[in-house]
């Protein structure tokens, strides 16, 4: 399904980009002007991104370009799956509901793990993302 595979490299791209180039958010170049002030760096465009990520992911593991199913388009699915879940947990994280972030917990610390090296994750998204949009019928792409 085309509408899946573009939203694949469309989700991958934009948070590879918002992962490399960290949360600035006095940047004027991210935010685009006007009576709607939209910023990339918005943890509740952080949150929508995020879910909308996984579902692709994990649509991606079923519904593929070739006709090899789950292997299909498995690298851009399991990068959209852990672009998600760095996005959804960035913004759990900065969330002020939030007292105090669980450090014993597994999942908080696999989050601050992957958080710390968020840059060189931007950067695998992006690669994958001109990948997939390049080579869209290799098997592991």
């Amino acid at each position: 399904m085309v509408q899946l595979y573009f939203l694949s490299i469309f989700c991958n791209g934009i948070i590879g980009y918002m992962l490399f180039a960290g949360e600035n958010e006095d940047d004027n170049v991210d935010k685009i002007g006007g009576p709607l002030v939209f910023s990339l760096f918005n943890p509740t465009f952080h949150l929508a991104l995020g879910i909308i990520s996984a579902v692709t992911g994990i649509l991606k593991l079923f519904i593929t370009m070739n006709n090899v199913p789950i292997f299909g388009d498995l690298l851009a699915a399991l990068a959209g799956l852990l672009a998600s879940f760095l996005l959804i947990f960035g913004v759990y994280r900065r969330d002020s509901s939030n007292s105090v972030i669980n450090r014993e917990s597994k999942l908080d610390l696999l989050g601050e793990q992957l958080l710390r090296y968020r840059k060189a994750l931007g950067l695998v998204l992006l690669a994958t993302a001109l990948l997939h949009f390049l080579f869209p019928r290799a098997l592991f792409l």
